[in-house]
């Protein structure tokens, strides 16, 4: 082979490399790396979960050993029923030692988490992304966090800025958009939120956006109405796209076992697909990302880890749960 052949040959494979890399980061099938100081970003859930385990490893296990075990889990609002079943399984193994012990509790927290899909969904074109939550839980400040990450993967986010009814809504919305340097469609305050999503949606395809990510109102998971209203967006928005590819609902973590509710609601009144934990860098009570996704069944996809840009990573629980026991 000349020496000719041979440079057209790699110069060829190269090509074809980075086109396929291109083509797997615009369908949002690369997985992006978590941060190397995510354990410092759950400082607060790692060091109250670590210090109990740190104390219980270091000495003989005997029956203490396991209630304090348990004990130690539900302070982290792992939740009761799952703390006793990780328990019960890690029991069930008969760990010799401290290190046995430890890497049965990793296993098996990182196994309550199953083997879900954790991308996110994006299909049709524009793709459609429903961001819901109560107020509060960061979700205008998730969705501007989301949308630089899908333009860092080669996307053209637009966002509907669904919110009608708080007055700061649509500013907050603009703000960031204009940040994160993607198009925001709004309309008049108290406005039918439907309506806005709906031209949202129509506004993506003319701008030939590649996903449309719809911000709405962070309303109370007990007001009917407000629920209500909220399934009329969705429907909206499934009769103009055919689907809806991600339902996505913020959670902020602080709030612990009381999320519960909440994601309860929200899942029965609009198909919640996926959960985004917000302020887990603020909290000790990490471990509700176990209790809500063995709750309701639906995936974890994105954790929020602070309060910049690049702050909210996709979920991958063996690399948060080695992060919660890092120091152990």
């Amino acid at each position: 082979m000349s020496d000719v052949t041979l440079i057209a040959v790699v110069v060829a494979v190269v090509v074809v490399a980075l086109i396929a890399f291109v083509l797997l980061r615009r369908r949002g099938s690369v997985p992006q790396e978590a941060p190397s100081d995510l354990a410092g970003k759950l400082t607060k859930t790692r060091t109250s979960l670590g210090d109990r385990l740190r104390h219980l490893l270091g000495r003989s296990i005997d029956e203490t050993f396991w209630d304090e075990l348990e004990e130690a889990l539900i302070a982290a609002d792992v939740g009761v029923t799952a703390a006793a079943e990780v328990v019960g399984r890690v029991r069930a193994d008969r760990p010799g030692d401290s290190a046995a012990a430890r890497a049965a509790i990793r296993d098996e927290l990182v196994a309550e988490f199953g083997d879900r899909d954790r991308g996110l969904r994006l299909v049709g074109s524009p793709a459609v992304v429903v961001v819901v939550g109560v107020n509060g839980t960061g979700k205008t400040t998730s969705i501007a966090k989301l949308a630089a990450r899908l333009k860092d993967e080669g996307h053209r986010p637009l966002l509907g800025a669904a919110d009608t009814f708080r007055a700061a809504a649509d500013t907050q919305l603009r703000t960031w958009a204009d940040r994160v340097g993607v198009d925001v469609v709004a309309g008049q305050q108290g406005a039918d939120p439907g309506s806005v999503a709906f031209d949202a949606y129509q506004a993506a395809k003319a701008r030939s956006a590649d996903v449309v990510i719809v911000d709405t109102a962070g309303r109370l998971h007990s007001k009917q109405n407000l629920m209500d209203e909220l399934g009329k967006v969705v429907r909206v928005l499934q009769r103009a796209a055919g689907e809806v590819g991600e339902v996505l609902l913020v959670i902020d973590a602080t709030t612990g076992q009381n999320a519960l509710s909440q994601a309860r609601t929200f899942t029965e009144a609009v198909g919640v697909t996926g959960l985004v934990l917000t302020k887990l860098d603020g909290t000790a009570r990490g471990g509700v990302a176990v209790a809500v996704e063995r709750e309701l069944g639906v995936p974890v996809k994105f954790i929020g880890v602070g309060e910049g840009i690049d702050d909210m990573i996709p979920f991958d629980p063996a690399t948060f749960v080695d992060a919660l026991l890092e120091d152990v």
